[in-house]
């Protein structure tokens, strides 16, 4: 077997020990050293060739970058940039699997640009920190050993194939299983009759190890899902600002299957969205425009329910904030897929497998990898900005925006740090008027109502009523910010 190349990128002079430890470390362990071999830049003869090009090429060879970070940034090149940073673009421009190694907790101390490649390579992986060489020996081999049980040659199963602890096919609910049959039948065509015994279904979705439910038929259609996965469940928020503040206006958990908790969270979040109720003009009912349409938040909960790590501690949560829907879940994006190419065509490649085939059968999600794409089709159409995807702290987070007035927006529109305040404060509220503006800002009513004025101008807000009657909405149309002003 051939051994898995491991690049090692980070300042030398700063951290030659580090390097040297890693190199070392992986070779002399039974287990990574069958695995892993580790490239180090210092190693190599003199040779006549450049040194960025060398460096590149063997950023291509490896199938694994470590970056150890310290507080040095490094030599940059005439484009600003040092050869960690060069290193950390090539590898994840090549789809390589990265592993970010951060030595220290006071980020103050380290040169600026290192300090904002450590924050960006932190909203794409999952990055650890170490104090001393034992820590970077423990984060490494957990990375790497992460990293050798998501390729498959560690050979343990996902945790959705293997059976829950003392678990029998009287946990197994027949309701809930009869119900997932007749809509299976009805979305998919699926083959298996309403009324076919939980053992004889429950074997051809392969939802059984050993006779014994696993964890994916549990948390599909358990009596108690929780019983034997204690942290399966979505926790939804709701703020009437744009910070976590306490206390929390709305707070629900949601446990049962993942049935359950994804219809449970989707209604939460569509009972707090704003909504615009139409005429019967078209037909016998009234057609309700919501603010952010339902397919979008949907397929946000349902992948994050899907794909999250059900052996982590932590749950998926939801929360609502004034300008933002955030649905975030433990874990991270397998090898290869960052959250820019999931802005692009993609292939489906589940965290829980199991879980993910009865949930397509059920036409919760489909398994093309279009999910993210349809997200931001969706969000184009109805004018708002596109979804954000990040990886954050050992969490995959999707931020999708309540409408077009984003920070950035605000900013090209020269919207002052008062007028902000008053976009925030008409968000949560739902309206302003001029004496609302002076107490949220502190300002003379002669100074609101220029500050209002402007934003009307801008399109910003639309003003009804006149005089000391008048009161202010959000334009909910998305601008086009252009050398002659904002246009719709």
């Amino acid at each position: 077997m051939s051994k898995l190349r491991i690049f090692v990128s980070s300042v030398q002079k700063e951290l030659q020990t580090e390097r040297q430890t890693i190199k070392e470390y992986v070779h002399a362990d039974p287990m990574l050293g069958r695995f892993f071999e580790v490239f180090l830049f210092e190693d190599l003869p003199a040779q006549d060739r450049r040194a960025d090009d060398v460096y590149l090429d063997e950023v291509d060879r490896c199938g694994v970058y470590v970056g150890v970070y310290g507080n040095q940034y490094g030599t940059e090149d005439a484009d600003g940039l040092s050869t960690t940073e060069r290193e950390f673009d090539r590898a994840t421009e090549k789809g390589k699997y990265r592993i970010i190694l951060v030595k220290g907790t006071d980020d103050s101390v380290r040169h600026p640009k290192m300090r904002q490649l450590a924050q960006r390579a932190s909203g794409q992986v999952i990055r650890r920190r170490f104090t001393d060489i034992p820590g970077l020996k423990t984060e490494l081999y957990a990375s790497l050993v992460d990293y050798l049980a998501l390729k498959g040659e560690l050979r343990t199963l996902p945790f959705d194939a293997t059976g829950g602890r003392g678990a029998t096919l009287t946990d197994i609910s027949a309701d809930k299983l009869k119900w997932f049959l007749g809509l299976a039948q009805r979305e998919r065509n699926f083959v298996l009759a309403e009324d076919t015994p939980a053992d004889k279904a429950l074997a051809h979705l392969n939802l059984l190890a050993a006779g014994q439910p696993t964890h994916a038929a549990l948390l599909l259609f358990g009596n108690n899902p929780q019983r034997f996965v204690a942290t399966a469940e979505v926790k939804c928020l709701h703020f009437h600002g744009t910070e976590v503040q306490k206390p929390i206006p709305s707070y629900q958990i949601y446990k049962g299957t993942v049935f359950d908790q994804v219809d449970q969270a989707v209604d939460f979040v569509m009972g707090k969205i704003n909504r615009a109720v139409g005429t019967r003009a078209a037909g016998p009912s009234a057609p309700v425009d919501y603010e952010i349409p339902k397919d979008v938040i949907s397929e946000s909960i349902v992948n994050a329910v899907v794909h999250r790590d059900y052996t982590s501690n932590a749950g998926v949560q939801v929360e609502l904030f004034a300008d933002r829907l955030e649905v975030s879940n433990p874990g991270e994006l397998p090898p290869g897929l960052t959250p820019e190419k999931l802005r692009h065509p993609h292939s489906s490649i589940p965290h829980n497998r199991l879980i993910a085939e009865s949930m397509f059968l059920a036409h919760y999600i489909e398994k093309a990898g279009t999910g993210t794409l349809d997200m931001i089709t969706c969000c184009k159409q109805a004018g708002l900005p596109e979804p954000a995807f990040e990886q954050r702290a050992g969490q995959f987070v999707v931020t999708i925006w309540r409408d077009w007035l984003t920070e950035t927006v605000m900013e090209q529109l020269g919207l002052t740090e008062r007028q902000r305040k008053a976009v925030v404060l008409a968000k949560s509220a739902g309206r302003l008027t001029n004496t609302m503006y002076q107490r949220a800002t502190e300002t003379s009513r002669a100074t609101a109502k220029r500050d209002l004025d402007d934003m009307v101008a801008k399109r910003v807000l639309l003003r009804r009523g006149k005089g000391r009657g008048a009161s202010y909405t959000l334009s909910r149309k998305r601008l086009i910010i252009g050398s002659n002003g904002p246009t719709t």
